[in-house]
């Protein structure tokens, strides 16, 4: 296991992996440390849908074809808009993303294929599905976001790589059927997790981070 600081550092989203699961005492030893994350007076609301084997192959199919026949999806809560500056922290993403995976900018069937790899989960054994009741809104959501966190951080420590995906939050109703997801939860996000297969090309994607003065605005004293 890292030290926090390498582990926080070294933390990255993994989009190719081995055929080899995470065995299960590795993993109930990983979410057992994620279930201490922070949460409004303790209520730990993140529900956690973790998916292997047949019934993963048959829910990655499921969706591949949902996707591939153009089939719409509502999702409850949509992925987020970027405007201006961060429109362009996503753009600049996605250059260094697919610049890895060989993908011009006018390779719109390569581009096609790379967004259908979200819903083959990376090829990753396991998959968690994050939710939370539907009764819940941004604040409980924080607090599932600092589970994830949490949880990313445990594997990251153990060389577990991860990938949480907001893309799948789409489709709930296949998702739904095939996990058993009551219909008072909503997805948050999946997470594909397993061991990274250095081979892949999108996993050589390195992102920048900005200088906390970005992010971080001191004022008073403490300025």
């Amino acid at each position: 296991m890292h030290d926090l600081d390498r582990t926080i550092r070294e933390r990255r989203s993994v989009r190719g992996f081995l055929p080899k699961p995470v065995p299960r005492s590795v993993l109930e030893e990983v979410l057992t440390l994620a279930q201490h994350a922070p949460s409004n007076c303790n209520v730990q609301p993140w529900r956690v849908y973790i998916v292997s084997g047949d019934t993963l192959d048959k829910l990655r199919a499921a969706l591949t074809e949902a996707v591939t026949a153009g089939t719409s999806s509502l999702m409850l809560t949509p992925i987020d808009e970027f405007l201006g500056g961060y429109r362009e922290k996503q753009v600049a993403c996605a250059v260094e993303l697919y610049g890895k995976m060989g993908i011009a900018r006018d390779d719109r069937a390569g581009r096609l294929k790379a967004s259908l790899r979200n819903f083959e989960f990376f090829d990753a054994p396991q998959v968690a599905y994050v939710c939370m009741a539907k009764s819940f809104g941004i604040g409980v959501a924080l607090d599932v976001g600092m589970y994830v966190q949490t949880l990313m951080l445990a594997m990251q420590s153990r060389g577990i790589g991860s990938c949480a995906q907001a893309a799948l939050r789409a489709f709930p109703e296949i998702v739904g059927e095939h996990l058993g997801i009551p219909d008072d939860e909503q997805i948050l996000c999946g997470l594909s997790f397993g061991y990274e297969d250095p081979a892949v090309p999108a996993n050589q994607t390195r992102q920048p981070r900005d200088p906390i003065a970005s992010n971080v605005f001191f004022r008073g004293d403490a300025g």
